[in-house]
């Protein structure tokens, strides 16, 4: 049987045999909850030591995954590129001061000077002079429609890394709770294995003192041998994939990537809010970090057009400066300068040209990329809803098979005691309801997964996942 789960980008099925022996759904993540190579690491975090409860994996991993460290200075960079990129619309504002020591060569300068005076001659240098200026400078664009629109794309782009700083949150709560729900199914899927293993034990000494007192065989014996041999095998695979999945989800959330620590808390199932997927759909269309994301690189786009297309239009700036200077041994004299200029692009070997057809092509990938998404966030709403009715309905059918299946072995037990028959269908009910413990602890971990996703779908992983999965 097969549980789907699918969150805002992809879908993806859990997959559990109904065999005896097949591997349980709870050893492999389905590809759209596996970690990305991005948030599949961490920052160091702060020591850690003892019990692991959900609530606390999920803190550190919004602190120190990876994934929400590089988004968040990713933000940064984009707010420092705003700043930058306004200054070219704000007054620059500059002081200088300047002490020269020079000699000139009026030859060098085009000063030729032949006085018609004779006996009268005129030096070829002058100085050496010291010459001091002290001056404060300042400049200011008046119209620039590039830089006005270059500016607001950089406030576009810097609202779309906001968004994907948020995103990442959700994808970092996404991978944290999957990872902890698994590593929490395993160890539940250890116990049970370590509960068969006492049943079989128990069987064994039963069939022992039935074979003293003549009333089973040496095949039941080995028969009840073998269901110990194949319980211990399979309780060794389950703790080193337990120790494997605690020091993968150490990883995630900052600590040492060891396994000596513990899990405080058991997600149990719990019914999934009531929601229409009409209005979910809505929500998720609001709610969505990285659809709005996706927007804000759309705005970003046209704006980079707009800058372009101004490229064109001339621009104005104006100029002063105000301070004094002075020669060796003069007093110091106030100068000023003051001006405007106009600056008129003719022609720039198409560079304005290009930088459109740039721009033009930016905007229409960017926006394909939003529609595109816009329709998977929808698409990831429908799937995590089938996703979680399915899900639903088998933990209901797993629980009555349990049930079925634990009253079927004591009816068995009964008539291997009673000496009415060999220990065979006691083995064979052993192995089914084993097998129904494995289903029905799959069916709430792919239960659970399904909640996670479709509060992912929805944009509410970060901040209202507790509406979904128990977070004690």
């Amino acid at each position: 049987m097969a549980i789907g789960s699918a969150d805002g980008q992809t879908g993806a099925a859990v997959t559990f045999a109904s065999g005896p022996g097949t591997r349980p759904a709870w050893l492999v993540l389905p590809a759209a909850l596996q970690p990305s190579a991005a948030s599949s690491g961490s920052a160091s975090g702060q020591p850690f030591a003892g019990s692991l409860s959900l609530a606390d994996a999920l803190a550190r991993g919004l602190a120190y995954n990876l994934a929400v460290v590089v988004r968040v200075n990713n933000s940064r960079q984009a707010r420092a590129e705003e700043a930058i990129a306004r200054s070219v619309l704000m007054p620059n504002v500059t002081a200088s001061a300047t002490d020269t020591e020079q000699k000139l060569n009026l030859g060098a300068l085009g000063l030729h000077l032949t006085p018609s005076v004779p006996g009268v001659s005129f030096p070829d240098t002058v100085g050496p002079f010291n010459v001091f200026d002290l001056r404060a400078r300042v400049t200011q664009t008046v119209f620039d429609r590039s830089a006005i629109q270059a500016w607001r794309a950089s406030q576009a782009r810097t609202a779309a890394g906001e968004f994907q700083a948020r995103d990442a949150r959700a994808v970092v709560v996404l991978a944290v709770g999957a990872a902890y729900l698994q590593v929490s199914a395993t160890e539940a899927g250890l116990r049970a294995a370590e509960a068969q293993l006492a049943t079989a034990t128990t069987l064994l000494e039963r069939t022992i003192a039935q074979r003293n007192a003549g009333l089973a065989t040496p095949l039941d014996v080995n028969r009840a041998q073998l269901q110990i041999l194949a319980a211990r095998q399979r309780i060794s695979a389950l703790r080193a994939e337990v120790a494997t999945q605690k020091i993968d989800l150490a990883r995630l959330v900052g600590i040492p990537p060891t396994d000596q620590y513990t899990l405080s808390t058991a997600v149990p199932f719990t019914p999934a809010p009531v929601l229409d997927v009409a209005d979910a759909i809505v929500q998720a269309t609001r709610e969505r970090a990285d659809l709005k994301a996706a927007e804000a690189q759309v705005r970003a786009a046209e704006h980079s057009l707009g800058s372009a297309l101004a490229m064109r239009l001339p621009t104005a700036a104006v100029s002063a400066d105000y301070g004094g200077s002075r020669a060796t041994d003069a007093s110091l004299q106030r100068t000023y300068a003051v001006g405007a200029a106009v600056r008129v692009p003719l022609w720039e070997g198409g560079r304005a040209r290009g930088a459109i057809e740039q721009a033009s092509a930016v905007l229409a990938t960017r926006r394909a990329e939003f529609e595109d998404l816009r329709a998977d966030v929808e698409a990831g709403v429908r799937k995590a809803f089938l996703t979680l009715q399915a899900a639903a309905s088998q933990v209901d059918v797993a629980h009555q098979a349990e049930q079925v299946n634990g009253e079927t072995l004591a009816l068995a037990r009964q008539r291997f005691e009673a000496g009415v028959g060999d220990n065979l269908s006691v083995v064979q009910a052993q192995q089914a309801l084993a097998q129904a413990d494995h289903e029905h602890i799959a069916a709430v971990f792919a239960h659970n997964l399904a909640k996670l996703t479709l509060a992912r779908a929805l944009g509410l992983a970060a901040d209202g996942l507790s509406s979904f999965v128990a977070v004690p």
